[in-house]
């Protein structure tokens, strides 16, 4: 399947998401990948892995950009060669890139109970306004889940929690956006975070100001 969605964030920032239903031979065969990403493509274990990585370079030729506009830093972010700023994420049967002016972040993550294990090794302010009794408990730890991640990518720091550093205010499902925050080693700042459900996955993404 080609594009499944765009979203225009606004003017400066457009997200792409990719339903991944191709076989790896029929991701492959129209891109071109450098020697490296030939190499790490060729070294994952899982075809589903394989296939979220060329699907992700699909996104990026929708984009206007190729595997050569992309390169990756020291801790793992990557970034194009134009300057603009990118994020990438792929789970299980979809992938999705954002791309912006300005710093971003995105996740997505397949809506699943056993998020509710272990809630506590990422969830600290946020229980003040959850409920296990919600119905929305598994939808909202995933949104939540899905923004600290994205935070998290966006800054790609060694030593940041989603616990202690990250924190999202309370939202319901129908507005798709809200609010983060870092505080983290003396910077605190907030940032727009927006989301979005479809087939039982959640997509998650950070903008700076």
């Amino acid at each position: 399947m080609p594009l499944y969605k765009t979203i225009s964030v606004n003017s400066q920032t457009t997200v792409k998401i990719w339903k991944i239903e191709e076989s790896y031979s029929d991701l492959i065969a129209p891109i071109a990948l450098k020697p490296e990403s030939e190499l790490r493509v060729l070294g994952m274990k899982s075809e589903l892995h394989q296939r979220g990585f060329l699907s992700v370079r699909h996104l990026l030729a929708e984009f206007g950009y190729s595997d050569l506009d992309l390169f990756y830093d020291d801790n793992g972010k990557p970034h194009l060669k134009d300057g603009k700023h990118i994020s990438i994420t792929h789970s299980f049967t979809f992938s999705a890139v954002i791309i912006s002016a300005v710093e971003v972040g995105i996740d997505i993550e397949k809506q699943r109970e056993k998020i509710a294990i272990i809630a506590k090794k990422f969830v600290a302010y946020e229980f003040q306004y959850l409920s296990e009794t919600d119905e929305d408990y598994i939808k909202k730890l995933t949104v939540i889940w899905g923004i600290k991640e994205s935070l998290y990518k966006l800054f790609a720091t060694p030593g940041m929690l989603f616990k202690a550093h990250f924190l999202v205010i309370p939202f319901v499902l129908e507005d798709k956006k809200t609010k983060a925050w870092i505080d983290y080693k003396g910077l605190k700042k907030d940032f727009n975070a927006q989301f979005l459900e479809f087939e039982g996955f959640t997509c998650a993404y950070t903008l700076a100001e």
